[in-house]
């Protein structure tokens, strides 16, 4: 159940910084600030959940690398964000150190 939760935490840690994003315009201000609040809310609970059984420096890095992953994922694909080979390389290193995390778990 705790990997659940952290993969859940993970999720949620994709929200607030989405909603940040969408505070950065005037007429979606308050809802974006909402959002990004009640992700952090959501997010740390879950990660809290998630530390009782996995330790905290792998609940830590997975927890931000699936929120970097999927932030980099929405921002290339509805902000326009940059998109290169080398960034997605950045991308796929960050997934292989979560992979190897999780593989070298007793």
């Amino acid at each position: 159940m705790s990997w659940l939760y952290l993969l859940l935490a993970g999720v949620f840690e994709i929200g607030w910084p989405v909603g940040l994003k969408m505070a950065q315009q005037p007429h979606q201000r308050w809802l974006g600030i909402a959002i990004a609040v009640g992700f952090m809310c959501i997010s740390g609970l879950l990660l809290w959940l998630a530390q009782r059984q996995i330790p905290i420096g792998t609940a830590y890095a997975i927890w931000t690398s699936i929120g970097a992953v999927g932030t980099f994922a929405i921002g290339v694909m509805y902000y326009g964000d940059p998109s290169s080979l080398a960034r997605y390389a950045g991308v796929a290193l960050i997934i292989a150190g979560v992979v190897t995390l999780k593989l070298s778990q007793p």
